[in-house]
């Protein structure tokens, strides 16, 4: 068997910022500790805080009043922000500066009296906080369907704005549905799609054709690992998400596979390693990395701990 071991895989830097505020945090004030939401999608991460005294809520009412509070790397709309300050919460702001970023382009593109489109997946913590920026000004579509559905008037003054964590290629997709649609829609800049979430599909992309397997390390919640799978399976080639090595059946693969290991953004690299281990024991494996693109980008801790902790 020969493993190839994509790069850049697994944390990105908003990941890496939201854990080190949440053990900062941990480290300043002690459990119980309250998290908005999962700090990210990840099910390994979350169930080792909570052996560490932290407490998610979904409901920011179940945080006790004067309590402390972490809002995760998907961000949070005003109402919870709102509801905070009435509670009197301590609030750290995890929130990848990425996501903020569509957050102030929603707050922008509202204020100007643009219609947005929202393109994204319902339900996600990142797009309930992104739509909670202007409710009134935004619709949620998730692929072209959804758009040929829109009925808005030919004429509005339209904008558009992506989910951080899609697939690069159905964004796309759905972007010039859109524009076909609506010739007059206008976007951000910059795409908004991270930089993490483009490469590691740019990964999987370039090294999935020489693979009869591919693994991506990840949890079913996290919106860019299943992205990660989905276009491997794209290809023809069969794709499994897991969380960790314990989840990984030997009927997945032949003793001559070439398997491509890979990680989403928010999946430990320990759990990786897991895997490497079990395939060289069980299958004899060699092991290659193949490095697509380099990353060197990194997020400072929230404000809120950088002024206890100097950093």
């Amino acid at each position: 068997m020969n493993i190839i071991l994509a790069n850049p895989r697994g944390f990105c830097a908003g990941v890496n910022m939201a854990i080190d505020a949440l053990e900062t945090a941990l480290r300043l004030f002690g459990s119980p500790l309250y998290v908005y939401h999962e700090i990210v999608h990840n099910r390994p991460i979350v169930e080792k805080f909570q052996k560490l005294g932290v407490v998610f809520v979904d409901d920011i009412a179940e945080v006790p009043t004067g309590g402390t509070v972490l809002y995760s790397a998907h961000g949070v709309s005003p109402v919870i922000r709102k509801h905070s300050e009435e509670r009197n919460l301590r609030a750290i702001d995890a929130t990848c500066p990425l996501v903020t970023k569509v957050h102030k382009e929603a707050i922008k593109f509202a204020r100007e009296g643009y219609t947005i489109v929202l393109i994204g997946h319902e339900g996600h913590d990142e797009v309930i906080g992104t739509m909670g920026e202007a409710p009134a000004n935004m619709v949620l579509v998730e692929d072209a369907a959804d758009v040929a559905a829109l009925t808005l008037p030919a004429d509005t003054k339209l904008a558009f704005l992506t989910q951080t964590t899609l697939s690069v290629d159905e964004a796309r997709a759905v972007i010039e549905a859109l524009k076909q649609k609506y010739p007059q829609v206008v976007g951000p800049n910059k795409d908004d799609i991270c930089y993490a979430t483009q490469n590691r599909q740019d990964a999987v992309k370039k090294l999935v054709t020489e693979a009869d397997v591919v693994l991506v390390l990840g949890s079913q919640n996290s919106s860019n690992s299943q992205r990660l799978a989905e276009l491997a399976r794209t290809t023809g080639t069969p794709a499994h998400l897991i969380d960790r090595v314990s989840e990984l059946r030997d009927e997945w693969f032949r003793a001559d596979d070439t398997v491509l290991v890979t990680a989403g953004a928010s999946a430990p690299e320990e759990h990786v390693q897991d895997c490497i281990d079990y395939l060289k024991r069980k299958f004899g494996a060699s092991v290659e990395t193949r490095t697509v693109r380099e990353e060197d980008v990194n997020f400072p801790l929230p404000r809120e701990l950088r002024v206890l902790t100097n950093a």
